[in-house]
Parts: structure tokens; sequence; C-alpha cells
């Protein structure tokens, strides 16, 4: 059984590593979502994303940085799916951020699993940056999308086979942009 997502629950299924960051503002289109509010807030989608294994205890100076690095995934996710040329200022954050060592994976005790041993926000930042850059000079770059419901402007990769998804997800705007039909046309 699935389990309804609210407005301020993270959107981590179904979203490609990098685009989790950009997800952290909803209803882009519309009056956007803010679910990012506080630096415990960070602390949580983190702790979600399943690193967890240092402190978490960040700064506004944190937040805003992790906006900002947000902010510059979105516009060059966008870009990526409209066929536009990245912005430079974009380009540059990303690459920075990119510079900063990884996480690095390690097993669990029981050999099952993998833990993230990250030196800070930064590496996790690093991770989510490098993603998306392995992702816009890859095979699936071209798969790459901007979601149809117009209130969400979300960025996903299309990995249907027929490659005709037009959502960034089933659950959330899928549903919503069915129902509006189904009425408009009732």
């Amino acid at each position: 059984m699935r389990t309804r997502l609210t407005k301020k629950d993270f959107r981590i299924q179904d979203v490609r590593f990098c685009f989790t960051l950009p997800a952290t503002l909803g209803d882009r289109g519309k009056i956007p979502y803010e679910r990012l509010k506080t630096p415990d807030d960070l602390a949580r989608w983190l702790i979600e994303l399943g690193f967890s294994d240092f402190s978490l205890k960040f700064s506004e100076s944190d937040l805003v940085m992790t906006k900002r690095i947000r902010e510059s995934i979105q516009h060059a996710g966008e870009a990526l799916a409209t066929g536009h040329d990245f912005d430079k200022k974009d380009l540059e954050e990303i690459n920075a951020v990119a510079a900063v060592p990884p996480p690095a994976p390690q097993f669990t005790k029981d050999g099952h699993g993998v833990i993230w041993n990250t030196t800070g926000l930064r590496s996790v930042l690093s991770m989510l940056a490098r993603d998306f850059i392995d992702l816009a000079t890859g095979p699936l770059s071209v798969h790459v999308k901007m979601c149809e419901n117009p209130a969400c402007r979300g960025i996903f990769v299309d990995e249907s086979r027929p490659k005709n998804r037009r959502w960034c997800s089933m659950q959330t705007c899928g549903n919503q942009m069915k129902k509006s039909r189904m009425y408009t046309s009732a």
C-alpha cells in the first residue's frame, strides 16, 4: 500500500538523485512551496536521502548555499529538458561544488547495505552536482524532461519504454492532471 504524499514531504522516490534537491521547492509554476524552510529541514532531507552519519547541525548560510546550488541544478535541468544552452553561472556553481570530494560509500556492518562516509554538507552537494554532470553528458541527457503540469515544472528523466512520460510523478502530478481533465470534460 502506498502512502499519500503531502506537500511537505520530500520527493525522493522515482527521482534521479541530482533532481532530489530541486524537488525541495515544489509548485514552481504556481505559488512555490518551500520544503527547506529551516536548517532543520535541510537535516531532515539529508536523513531521508540516507546521509545520517555526520553531525546534522546546519546554519542559515548552509541553507542559503544549498538553495543556490538547488537553483543552479534546476536551471541547468530546464535547459537540458528544453534543448537550450546552459547558463554560464549555473555551470560555474555546479562545477565548483562538484570539485569538493564526494562521500565515500562503505558497507554496513552486515555487508548488505551502504553507508556514506561524508565530510559534511558540501560533500553531499558534490555528489548531487557530479550526478547532474554525469546525466547531462551521458546517454540519458536526451531523456530529461520537464513535468507537463504547469504548476510543477519538476525535472525528471523519462526512462519509460516508449519514452512518452509526461509528469514528474504519476502519484502526484499525473493524478492531478488526469483528475483535472476528467472534471473539465464532465
